[in-house]
Order: C-alpha cells, then sequence, then structure tokens
C-alpha cells in the first residue's frame, strides 16, 4: 500500500468543520470513483508535533502508483463535480507540505539476496 501524504495548516478564518467536511466530500467521492483505497484525516493534539508539517495531515491510501496516478489524472482534469470538491478544499488550507511512503517491507521483498 502507497500513502500519500498531506500536511497543512488552515487560512485564517476557516472553521475546522467546514474543512473536515470539505475533505470529506472530496475524498469520499475519490474513493467510490475507485481511484482511491481510504483516506483519513487528523489534526495535531495538544501542540505535539512539528510546526513545519502543519496541524492537519491527510493521509491517502492507493493499491500502488499506477492508482495514485488515476488520482492525479481526475484531480487535474479539472473538470466537474471534482473540481469545485477539490477548490472547496484547497481553498481552505495554507502551508501544505506532500509526501509520500509505502508499507514496509513491500510484499515483493525478497530475502537472502541483498547485497547491502
Amino acid at each position: 500500500m502507497d500513502i500519500y501524504h498531506v500536511w497543512c495548516d488552515l487560512r485564517p478564518g476557516v472553521g475546522d468543520l467546514a474543512f473536515s467536511e470539505n475533505v470529506a466530500l472530496c475524498m469520499d467521492h475519490l474513493r467510490a470513483e475507485g481511484v482511491i483505497e481510504s483516506w483519513r484525516l487528523t489534526r495535531r493534539k495538544l501542540g505535539f508535533g512539528p510546526k513545519e508539517l502543519g496541524e492537519w495531515h491527510l493521509m491517502i491510501e492507493l493499491r500502488d502508483l499506477a492508482q495514485l496516478d488515476a488520482a492525479f489524472q481526475q484531480m487535474a482534469g479539472r473538470a466537474e463535480p471534482v473540481e469545485g470538491m477539490h477548490h472547496g478544499m484547497n481553498s481552505l488550507v495554507t502551508n501544505a507540505t506532500f509526501g509520500l511512503t509505502r508499507d514496509f517491507p513491500d510484499p515483493f521483498r525478497r530475502r537472502g539476496e541483498e547485497r547491502f
């Protein structure tokens, strides 16, 4: 499983529930379309965590990079209804940072032949 990460803060004046509702609308649509497997939104608790990563953390789980590419193509197409949902979510954030991780060890990992 690959995990696409988005860390961010909310723009001044944006309500936390408005943001979470917009994220849910967009992510649930992408899941229904089959271009993501699942998603999760978390919020830093008690101020713990590096400020550089932002208060909010969105994790999007994908089967593989092909599914990630399909999700990106849908978002980059800029067509409705996704464009409105993406704008409804993206316009509320600032200081966005992105990352991509994977479950480890990989299911295809072989042991005993490593050279380093």
